[in-house]
């Protein structure tokens, strides 16, 4: 069965809204870098770092439900809401299906 990057993002999402940490950080692959500018731009490249981050996301920003959803030239781009609003994330993919980037900030 080929990977489907969109059904990946709602994995994540799902794992996210779940406050599943380990499901999480099993889906990003070993050198995976995350961009973040939901409070100021944070660059996450460390399994440590992404740990740390995702520990206080779920804490501080607990996603609810999904937005929108689509495709993009580089990836998937989803959209989600937590409690100060809309959230968007590209999600780009290895060939392996793990999580290589996420990119995420407020939705304008």
């Amino acid at each position: 069965m080929p990977f489907d990057p969109m059904a990946a993002a709602v994995a994540w999402l799902d794992a996210y809204r779940a406050g599943d940490i380990e499901t999480i950080l099993a889906m990003y692959a070993e050198d995976a870098v995350v961009h973040c500018s939901c409070e100021g731009i944070k660059i996450i490249t460390s399994t440590d770092s992404l740990r740390a981050y995702w520990d206080d996301r779920l804490r501080k920003r607990p996603a609810s439900h999904l937005d929108n959803l689509q495709l993009s030239e580089d990836g998937t781009v989803i959209s989600y809401v937590t409690r100060e609003g809309v959230v968007s994330a590209l999600l780009t993919f290895e060939a392996s299906g793990q999580i290589a980037s996420l990119t995420c900030g407020p939705s304008n």
